[in-house]
């Protein structure tokens, strides 16, 4: 399970180093990919064939659903850590998510998410992001 916050700097080939207590959970392959909320979504093989079986059961008929699979395959790529645990983030998925140089990796149960430093910070902005609202949401999820 990915669990924990970590801020790094992109070097200047649009490198980030993934923290070492993700890496071997990670895997040698994973699946970089455009991520909700302007962050990037970073996957195991294993988490990424369960997310592509969902989304593979989403009804062609559909024009959302045939948009969000867009989304989500479109900007993916499979990638793999350097000898330094460094991941190259291509240059479309750090326009997507605008991570220009300081970056944040969390951890989110079974993925990481990859933010900009300033779009996390505006993320989790008490004035933007109610902890009591959405514990109540949770709440009627039966959470």
């Amino acid at each position: 399970m990915f669990i924990g916050e970590y801020q790094h700097t992109l070097d200047t080939k649009g490198r980030i180093i993934v923290p070492s207590k993700f890496r071997e959970e990670l895997g040698d392959e994973f699946v970089i990919t455009k991520g909700l909320d302007n962050c990037l979504f970073v996957y195991p093989q294993n988490e990424w064939k369960v997310l592509e079986d969902k989304l593979k059961t989403l009804p062609l008929t559909n024009k959302d659903a045939r948009a969000f699979v867009r989304f989500f395959f479109s900007g993916a790529c499979e990638s793999t850590l350097d000898k330094q645990g460094r991941v190259l983030i291509p240059a479309n998925l750090r326009e997507h998510s605008k991570i220009d140089k300081d970056a944040v990796v969390i951890g989110v149960s079974t993925r990481l998410e990859i933010w900009s430093k300033e779009e996390w910070e505006g993320y989790i902005d008490e004035d933007n992001l109610s902890y009591d609202s959405i514990a109540e949401k949770m709440a009627e999820l039966g959470i």
